[in-house]
C-alpha cells in the first residue's frame, strides 16, 4: 500500500474548508477591531463565534523565507475571517511499510480513519495566521481566559485547521466556565527548523518557535477585544505541540514576558516534554542542511544559504523533504526539531531544566500507555537485540558509547513484561523486535523523559504545582495499544462521549481557569505529582491513580545519561 502522508492529527471535519481572500471584505458576520495590526475581524457567528485564518505576521516569502517572523505593522482593514487560511508546506511521506495485510483490518481501519493519516492541500509559505473562538455575545470587558492550542505533527506536519476549538468552547460554556479558544499556525519541516552551521549563523534557528512565540504576542496585543484576559493564558499542545509547550517554558531561558508581562500563566503537555538535542550546528544537523542544498541544487553557491531563499518553492520544498521523516524507517531520529541555537534555545532541554532556567509556571502533562507503537510500525526487517543497537547506532544516538547502547537494549531484556503494548504478555509484538523497540521509542521521547522532567522540576522549583497522568482507554486494540495521538480522538474532539472525554474536558477546563484541574468539578481529585508521584490513570469508563515508578531499571540506567541520547 502507498499513501500520501500529511498532516499528523488532522481533523478530517476541516478538511473542505477553503482558503479565504483576506482583504477589504465586508460580511454580515460578527465583527472584532484589534489594536495591533490595526485590523476589523469578520468572523462566523453562532453560539460560538468563529474568526480564523487572521494573520499574525508578514508572510515569510521571498527574502523572509528562513528568516524570523515579523511583525504586522500596517493596518490591516477589514479581514475576512470566515474560513480557515493555508497550512505552512508540509513534509510528504510514502508508506512503503507494507502495514495493509499485516496490522489487522480493523486496527489499520482505525488508524487511518483517525487524524493520523491526513492529508492537507491548501499548504502555501504565507501561512501564518491565527483561528479565534469565543461565546457568542461577550464584550472587551469578559476578561475570559485563553487556551491557546500549538497542533503537533513531529515539527515536519501539521495546522490550526486541524483543531476547531468550538467544542471547546461549547462545553466551557455548558459547565458555567467560559473560555476563548485560540490555535496558531507555525512553520514546520524545513521551512521552519532547517539546522545547520549556516543557519546558526544567519540567527535563523527554530523558526516555528520564533512562530509560536509572535502568536503570543499576537494575543497579548489583542485578545481583550475579543474578551480575553492577556494576564491568563494557558498553552496546550500535543505532541510536537507538547514539546513546543516545554520550549515556550525554556526560550530565553525561561523569559516568557512581554511588554514587562507574561505571555501565558500555565501550560498542558499531551504526549511531549523535554527532547534532548544536538546543538543547530551539530554532525547531525549539518547533514541535514547539506542534503537539503545539494537537493535543491546550491552545493555550488557562493552563499548555500541565499541560494535556498531563492529557489522556487516546489525545489525548496522538495528539497526539504528529501531528508528523513516522522514516519519512516528512521522514525523519531528527526530531521526537524528544536535544536540549541544559543540565544532563543540557549542549551539542550535536559540542561535548562536542571539549571532551572523554564518559566515557573504550573503544568499538566501526561503520556498514552504505548507511545512507541506507532513509530515502530516501520522497522520490520530488525529481528535481533544486535540489529536494534546497529539501528540505534546508525540513525539515533552519535555520542552515545556502544556499551550505552547496548546497556539501553538490556533494560528491555523481556518482551512479556516490557514490551509495548504493555500488559499483553507475548502478544501483539508484529515482528520479532516490535514490542522491545516500540516500549524504548516511547520512553525515550515520552513516557520515562516525563518522569525525569517532573523528577527535575519538583527538585529545582518544588512550589511549582504539576499534575501528570497516563491514558490507558485503548487497552486491547491489537499491535498498537493506547497509541500516540490517540488522545486526540479522545480528549481534542471527543469523538467518544464516555468517562475519559468528559473528566479530561473538566480537568483542563478547571485549570484553565483556575490553574487546579480540582476546581469545581465532580471527579476524583487528581493529586499533584510532586506530593505523591502518583498517576492519574485514565480508562474509557473510569480513572484510577497508580505509581509513577513502572520501569524503574530502564528509567535509571536512561535519565543519568540522557546527555548521551540527544536525538
Amino acid at each position: 500500500m502507498t499513501m500520501k502522508v500529511s498532516c499528523i492529527f488532522l481533523s478530517v471535519l476541516t478538511l473542505a474548508q477553503a482558503t479565504p481572500t483576506r482583504v477589504q471584505y465586508r460580511a454580515a458576520g460578527p465583527t472584532v477591531v484589534v489594536p495591533s495590526p490595526e485590523a476589523t475581524i469578520i468572523g462566523v457567528g453562532g453560539v460560538v463565534e468563529q474568526y480564523l485564518g487572521i494573520p499574525f505576521a508578514q508572510a515569510p516569502t521571498g527574502s523572509l523565507r528562513l528568516k524570523p517572523p515579523q511583525k504586522l505593522n500596517e493596518s490591516l482593514g477589514n479581514v475576512d475571517a470566515t474560513s480557515n487560511g493555508p497550512g505552512c508546506p508540509q513534509f510528504y511521506f510514502s508508506d512503503d511499510a507494507g502495514l495493509n495485510g499485516v496490522i489487522p483490518t480493523s486496527e489499520l481501519g482505525m488508524l487511518l480513519d483517525t487524524p493520523l493519516f491526513q492529508t492537507v492541500t491548501d499548504a502555501s509559505e504565507d501561512c501564518l495566521n491565527i483561528n479565534v473562538f469565543r461565546p457568542s455575545g461577550i464584550d472587551a470587558s469578559a476578561k475570559l481566559p485563553v487556551l491557546f492550542w500549538i497542533f503537533g505533527g513531529g515539527f515536519e506536519l501539521g495546522s490550526n485547521a486541524m483543531y476547531n476549538g468550538a467544542s471547546w468552547v461549547t462545553e466551557s460554556i455548558n459547565e458555567g466556565k467560559p473560555i476563548i479558544f485560540v490555535a496558531v499556525n507555525y512553520r514546520v519541516g524545513g521551512f521552519g527548523f532547517l539546522p545547520g552551521s549556516e543557519i546558526l549563523a544567519d540567527g535563523s534557528a527554530n523558526l516555528g518557535l520564533l512562530d509560536q512565540r509572535l502568536g503570543l504576542q499576537w494575543v497579548s496585543d489583542n485578545i481583550e477585544a475579543f474578551g480575553g484576559d492577556k494576564t491568563k493564558v494557558t498553552i496546550w499542545g500535543e505532541s510536537a505541540g507538547a514539546i513546543s509547550v516545554m520550549d515556550q517554558m525554556l526560550l530565553y531561558n525561561g523569559d516568557n514576558t512581554y511588554n514587562g508581562s507574561p505571555l501565558f500563566r500555565a501550560g498542558i503537555m499531551n504526549s511531549g516534554s523535554i527532547v534532548p538535542a544536538d546543538p543547530v550546528d551539530g554532525v547531525k544537523g549539518q547533514a541535514v542542511y547539506n542534503t537539503v542544498v545539494e537537493y535543491a541544487g546550491c552545493s555550488s553557491a557562493t552563499d548555500t544559504l541565499a541560494c535556498l531563499r531563492e529557489v522556487d518553492y516546489e525545489t525548496f520544498l522538495n528539497a526539504t523533504n528529501s531528508v528523513c521523516g516522522l514516519l519512516s524507517y528512521c522514525s523519531v531520529a528527526l530531521s526537524y526539531l528544536p535544536r540549541p541555537d544559543g540565544t532563543a534555545l540557549t542549551q539542550s532541554p535536559e540542561v535548562l531544566v536542571k539549571a532551572g532556567q523554564y518559566a515557573s509556571v504550573p503544568f499538566i502533562i501526561g503520556d498514552q500507555e504505548d507511545e512507541g507503537t506507532l513509530f515502530a510500525l516501520f522497522q520490520s526487517n530488525i529481528t535481533t537485540v544486535d540489529e536494534l543497537v546497529e539501528y540505534f547506532t546508525k540513525y539515533y544516538f552519535f555520542d552515545a558509547t556502544q556499551e550505552q547502547l547496548q546497556g539501553l537494549v538490556a533494560a528491555y531484556p523481556d518482551i512479556t513484561t516490557d514490551g509495548s503494548p504493555f500488559r499483553t504478555g507475548d502478544l501483539n509484538n508484529w515482528y520479532p523486535e516490535y514490542k522491545r523497540l516500540a516500549a524504548i521509542l516511547g520512553d525515550l521521547t515520552f513516557t520515562l523523559i516525563r518522569r525525569g522532567f517532573l523528577s527535575f522540576a519538583s527538585s529545582v522549583k518544588p512550589d511549582v504545582p504539576s499534575w501528570s497522568y497516563l491514558s490507558s482507554y485503548d487497552y486491547g486494540t491489537p499491535i498498537l495499544g493506547t497509541f500516540h495521538g490517540s488522545d486526540l480522538l479522545q480528549v481534542f474532539y471527543g469523538l467518544l462521549p464516555n468517562y475519559a472525554s468528559s473528566a479530561f474536558h473538566a480537568y483542563y477546563i478547571s485549570f484553565v481557569n483556575d490553574l487546579d484541574p480540582n476546581s469545581n468539578n465532580i471527579y476524583p481529585d487528581w493529586p499533584q505529582w510532586s506530593s505523591s508521584n502518583q498517576l492519574l490513570n485514565m480508562y474509557p469508563t473510569y480513572s484510577t491513580f497508580i505509581s509513577d515508578d513502572f520501569r524503574s531499571d530502564a528509567y535509571n540506567f536512561l535519565v543519568p545519561q540522557v546527555s548521551s541520547f540527544h536525538i
